[in-house]
């Protein structure tokens, strides 16, 4: 358990418990290690879910699969992020989406009954668990905010308001590509590209590779009323 202390300390289940005692703790919770190759996939959609995730190693990628073959991206995870805690209490218990590791990865694996045995070792722990299911539901509903837009400017518009609120900053910095964002939009690529040039020739906007600038926040939110 010491060789995964450091990457445990900077998982959100764990914030504000020394790293002495995450030892301790584990010491008492049985818990499994599984790696995984990049491109691997980790749980197909409708598969039993039954513990929690938590990534030690890599990034894993959360996929909506259609049957005409058409992927999209809903969400992104990196080390110290934690997967399927909404689940593993849930009389729905099985996966909504594909999880495919896009790094190599090493993911320890908790489960149900012994989730609720981290709980009653130190109560720190259910807070965090709960402010990560009350981040979850914020999250679903920008997600349900953002397909409800009509437009493709107002889609992106939202987006972007809604990553100012979470960076708190007006440049912000995107760890994906343009085309997983497109995915996380559900909209084309190239419809994207289009659409953030003409934002950008309008001063709305400017672009950096991975960093998109607001540089008229009034006209941003502007476009959500057109």
């Amino acid at each position: 358990m010491k060789s995964y202390v450091e990457q445990l300390s900077e998982c959100i289940l764990f914030k504000k418990i020394r790293k002495e005692e995450i030892i301790n703790i584990f010491k008492k919770i049985p818990y499994q290690i599984v790696e995984y190759n990049k491109n691997q996939i980790m749980a197909i959609e409708g598969d039993n879910c039954h513990s929690l995730g938590i990534i030690l190693k890599g990034k894993v990628e959360i996929q909506k699969i259609f049957p005409s073959g058409q992927v999209t991206t809903i969400n992104n995870f990196k080390e110290g992020n934690i997967f399927g805690e909404s689940l593993v209490f849930s009389d729905r218990h099985t996966y909504p989406a594909t999880i495919t590791a896009i790094e190599p990865s090493k993911i320890m694996y908790i489960e149900k009954e012994e989730i609720i045995n981290l709980s009653m070792l130190n109560s720190e722990i259910l807070i965090n668990f709960v402010s990560v299911l009350s981040d979850r539901i914020l999250m679903l509903n920008d997600r349900i905010s953002n397909l409800s837009q009509d437009s493709l400017r107002k889609k992106i518009s939202n987006f972007l308001l809604s990553e100012y609120k979470k960076q708190n900053n007006t440049v912000l910095t995107f760890s994906y590509t343009r085309k997983k964002m497109a995915e996380l939009l559900n909209i084309p690529r190239p419809s994207l590209s289009r659409e953030l040039t003409k934002m950008r020739d309008k001063g709305i906007i400017d672009l950096d590779r991975n960093k998109i600038g607001i540089l008229r926040m009034d006209l941003l939110e502007e476009s959500l009323l057109e």
